[in-house]
């Protein structure tokens, strides 16, 4: 994850312009906010922007409402791509591997469970969390039922706050059951759902897409040093600072510098992908000697009071949890 995360700005300014349709008076100021002439939006700017359709808005369920108003072209390419897949478990491959092309920070990852593939939504920003993760998975299940015919429907959708209006406005409004107070933000999808065909499949467009959406996500790691960083961390936990440094090509000491003039550090950026890592193999039935040697731990201590140390709470406490 960057450490100066970035949305792009036709996404922002279709943010704001459904606010505005919603009725959603904004301050001048709060549009001031996105630069025409700049291609992405810094994460700030949108925190504002959310604050203040929060601020100007009555209604406990605006992001949700906001969400449903997003379409695919206010995606960019990768949402062009998302629509040229030939079917929707193609698209949710495809979203999560391009999605920082739309938002930097947050990601979506996905785990099997009995019932079919969970899609999850992991939030990088704290302002207005729970408006946005409504928008966010709203605008998710708009668009699959879109792009696929109406023909989808998620057998439900989970949220990790408590409910926010009255349950039957949620399931008015998305068409679905949802549940609350849940451990993440995820939708389930059938493995029938992940077979439905795409109205608008197109090979062709979607090749010529991807080679467009490569060249933008190289962008994006080329403007940041964290990002890099990260992924190394995450393809080689067990390299430390001085390894991955070597990999970058510059020294520890001037990998230190660049990384703290984009607020961030190496350890920070450690704990946090290292963490990520953990909660995803501590979902399976994996050992946790194992994960602890996978995740570069001299042993399965070392990995457990690590994880306590980020969680709060012990590997095994959080297996019983979930």
């Amino acid at each position: 994850m960057s450490s100066n995360p970035t949305i792009t700005l036709r996404f922002s300014q279709a943010v704001v312009q459904a606010a505005q349709r919603l009725g959603v008076a904004l301050p001048d100021t709060a549009l001031g906010k996105l630069d025409p002439g700049q291609d992405r939006v810094p994460l700030a700017a949108q925190d504002a922007i959310w604050q203040n359709i929060c601020a100007a808005s009555h209604d406990p369920l605006i992001g949700l409402r906001l969400g449903l108003e997003i379409q695919v072209g206010h995606l960019d390419s990768a949402g062009l791509m998302l629509m040229s897949c030939d079917t929707l478990g193609d698209a949710v491959d495809t979203l999560l591997e391009y999605f920082p092309i739309i938002s930097e920070g947050s990601h979506f990852d996905t785990r099997l469970e009995r019932g079919g593939l969970r899609l999850r939504y992991v939030p990088g920003y704290n302002t207005a969390l729970e408006v946005r993760a409504e928008a966010v998975l709203g605008c998710l299940v708009h668009l699959s039922r879109w792009i696929t015919g109406e023909r989808f429907n998620p057998a439900s959708v989970q949220l990790r706050h408590a409910q926010r209006d009255n349950a039957s406005r949620y399931a008015s409004l998305l068409g679905c059951p949802v549940q609350f107070d849940c451990e993440d933000y995820s939708l389930l999808l059938s493995d029938a759902d992940l077979s439905i065909p795409l109205i608008q499949a197109n090979a062709a467009m979607r090749e010529h897409l991807r080679k467009v959406a490569d060249e933008m996500l190289a962008s994006l790691t080329e403007q940041s040093l964290a990002a890099q960083v990260e992924a190394l961390i995450r393809a080689h936990p067990h390299w430390g600072k001085e390894r991955v440094a070597e990999q970058l090509g510059i020294s520890g000491r001037h990998l230190n510098r660049r990384l703290a003039n984009e607020a961030s550090s190496f350890k920070l950026l450690r704990d946090a992908a290292l963490y990520q890592m953990a909660e995803q193999r501590l979902r399976t039935d994996q050992r946790l000697a194992d994960i602890a040697e996978a995740l570069g731990f001299s042993d399965e201590s070392a990995f457990a009071k690590a994880f306590r140390r980020w969680a709060g709470e012990s590997p095994a406490r959080f297996r019983e949890r979930i």
